[in-house]
This record gives C-alpha cells, structure tokens and sequence, in this order.
C-alpha cells in the first residue's frame, strides 16, 4: 500500500498539502544565499551524509533533486492563472490525478523517484534496511550540524523541523500579510456561495483547503481497503498522515472528474488571491527549504 504524506508539507508541505524549531525558525529573516551558493550547500550536505554512512559500512549516494522546471511550471509558481487553470483542468487539485496518469506527476504514485538511494534501500533485507536507518539517522544528525548548524535528533526530526519552519513562515509572512488577508476574504465568501465547506479562511489555510478535502477522500477509501492500517510516526503533532488507496485508472476516474470541477471552481473564485498569494508562498517555501539544504 502506497502512503502519502505532505508537508503543506504541508510539506505542512504543499503542502501540507503539505509547516523552526530550535534554531531554524530564528533565521526566517536572514539574507538569502545566492542560487549557487544554496546549491552547493546541498551537495555538502549530501556528501557529508555520503561520507558518514561509508564510515558506518553502507552505501548512500548524494543525490540532489533536480531544480528544472519547464515554462507552465514556472507561470504557475508566480500566480499565472491561465496557467493554474489549464493544469486543474486535467488535473484538479493534483490528488487523483496521481492514479489517472500515472508517471505524469511527481509523488506516490505517480514518476519514478530518481533518487537511486530507493533502489539501495529497496535492495535490502528488513534487518538490513532497519541498520541502515539507524545508522542514516545518526549521519542526518552529523551532517546537520556540520553543514547547516542544526541542532538534530534523527532522519526524521530533520523533516519535523523543517515541516514546524515552513508553518510558523506562511504564519507570520502569508496568514499575516495584510493583502492576502483582504483577497481572502471574498474568496472564502465566493466558495461558500457555491456551496463549499470554509472551515478557516486565513490565506494559507484557504490555499490548501481543495487539496486536502480530496486527499481526505483518498485516505478515506485508502483505509477502507486495509482496514486496521497503522499510522507511521508523524513529524508533528499537527501533521496528518493520508493512505492511497489501490486505484486503477478508470476506477479513480469518477473521483478527478469531481476534482477538476471543485479546482476549477477554486480558482475562479481565487483568481486575484492565486495571483498575489502564490509567488509569495513560493518565496517562503524556497527560503525554508534553502535553510535546510532541501
């Protein structure tokens, strides 16, 4: 069973859809460092992950996550709604779109990870791969401190601090920006109208309202398949852990069409919120995830 979880990372990454603690949220106002300079401070980071697990007789392969985007990606990184709507028009919010085209998004589900420490780990037996984590942990918490200055306690808490960063950032500089609180508010009212549930209108909120009720949907079909299913260890107490569900594409079909219907509606009614709160959350992701080499 294929698990996701986002920041909004929520990654919360997105994400959560998907969020420092200790020192990385005391940095939130220094000075960016050059594109240059924070990409070669995560090949640092790599490499000292790299050089700490040889020492510990494991094989890992510094590997940075390509940063090329193409032309619609870039439109739809600064707001550009032509753009953000040609892709909800396919894809909606992003969620089920995974199951339908499969190998056309990035996430569960969707492209190959290219990171070819999957494959190593992939490779190993359950005692193996429980002894690489360990000792994986102990070199995030070597590398961090080494490299970023960070103060860590496992592989994980890596991921917890930079997830409690990105949160207290779109508190402070989107949740409080006075323009975004102004265009969110006729944006809650608009969805409402059109009969969608608002629980909270602060902007950040807002921007992950559709992604989430959808991926409420997967997790709830996900957990109705493996009933009893386990939750892994969250990396906050506020993170929600969603379960995708075993879909064939024609079977998850019904669900985008639904969703590209509320992500177009989404937008319609966020056309001016879309077009000054995403290069901002841009900005600030990029920010965070710079101060931890990510």
């Amino acid at each position: 069973m294929l698990k996701r979880s986002r920041l909004a990372i929520a990654m919360s990454l997105s994400a959560a859809v998907l969020c420092g603690c200790g020192g990385a949220a005391g940095t939130t106002g220094a000075a960016r460092p050059s594109p240059t300079a924070a990409k070669d401070r995560k090949h640092q980071f790599e490499a000292a992950k790299a050089d700490c697990m040889k020492q510990k007789g494991f094989t890992y392969m510094p590997y940075v996550k390509p940063e090329d985007k193409n032309e619609d990606e870039r439109k739809r990184s600064s707001g550009d709604y032509q753009a953000m709507k040609k892709y909800r028009a396919k894809y909606g919010f992003g969620v089920f779109a995974l199951q339908v085209y499969p190998g056309e998004l990035n996430g569960p589900g969707g492209k190959a990870d290219p990171d070819p420490n999957m494959k190593i780990q992939a490779d190993l037996s359950t005692a193996q791969l429980g002894a690489y984590h360990k000792a994986k942990d102990a070199c995030v918490v070597t590398a961090g401190k080494q490299v970023l200055g960070l103060t860590l306690k496992s592989n994980i808490d890596y991921f917890s601090q930079m997830a409690i960063a990105h949160r207290r950032a779109k508190a402070t500089e989107l949740d409080g920006d006075p323009e975004l609180v102004e265009l969110a508010g006729p944006m809650a009212t608009c969805l409402k109208g059109k009969g969608y549930s608002v629980a909270d209108a602060k902007p950040s909120a807002l921007n992950q309202r559709g992604e989430r009720e959808f991926m409420r949907r997967q997790d709830k079909l996900g957990r109705q398949q493996q009933k009893n299913l386990p939750d892994t260890p969250k990396m906050t107490k506020d993170t929600e852990q969603f379960h995708m569900p075993e879909l064939t594409p024609d079977a998850a079909k019904p669900y985008l069409v639904q969703e590209v219907k509320a992500a177009l509606d989404d937008l319609e009614c966020g056309k001016d919120f879309y077009a000054a709160y995403t290069p901002k959350e841009t900005a600030v992701q990029r920010k965070i995830n710079e101060q931890f080499a990510f």
